[in-house]
């Protein structure tokens, strides 16, 4: 969907996305980047699903909004880097596998930063989590929302043919047969 009729659909589609994009990452790293006034900050957990299971063991409803918490941080990022893409026409894997990738980076990036921030501490389980709500994100949204779009613009293509395009190309040319001389 990079190139055709609807250029200017696209160009606004990742502007928008470009935007959006930008907005949310600036919110999350003035949540997670800001220093806290705390009079002592807990030690790095390191340990894979250590701070998981501390949260668990705070009762249902605390644990429920901190892994929640941890999932929805970076969530946006799964919708929002492919709509900055602007790819319509794209293996479903390959996509998934791009958001992943940058929304883990992007995780990994916000955990080093934080450990030059007063109060703030490295946790290998947010970086867990926001990855796995990014992914989340992905798969409930894009698949369904590229296929709707494109479902839209076959209608679009299908129903009428842009006049433009019928000009610009005019009729095919024909050479004529020229015989071979006895």
């Amino acid at each position: 969907m990079r190139q055709g009729s609807d250029g200017q659909t696209v160009i606004r589609f990742r502007a928008a996305g470009v935007c959006l994009l930008l907005a949310h990452l600036l919110l999350v790293g003035w949540l997670t980047l800001r220093p806290l006034d705390v009079p002592w900050a807990t030690a790095s957990n390191l340990r894979l699903f250590a701070g998981i299971r501390a949260d668990l063991a705070l009762g249902p409803v605390e644990a429920a909004r901190r892994i929640g918490e941890g999932l929805l941080l970076l969530a946006p990022l799964g919708v929002l880097l492919p709509m900055a893409g602007g790819r319509l026409t794209v293996s479903p894997w390959a996509s998934l596998a791009r958001t992943v990738a940058a929304g883990t980076l992007i995780s990994t990036l916000i955990e080093l930063a934080q450990t030059g921030v007063p109060g703030q501490v490295v946790d290998v389980d947010s970086l867990l989590l926001n990855t796995v709500g990014v992914a989340g994100a992905h798969l409930l949204v894009v698949p369904m929302c590229r296929a709707r779009l494109r479902r839209r613009k076959q209608g679009r293509v299908g129903a009428l043919p842009h006049p433009r395009d019928e000009a610009a190309q005019g009729a095919t040319p024909t050479i004529p047969r020229v015989g071979i001389a006895p």
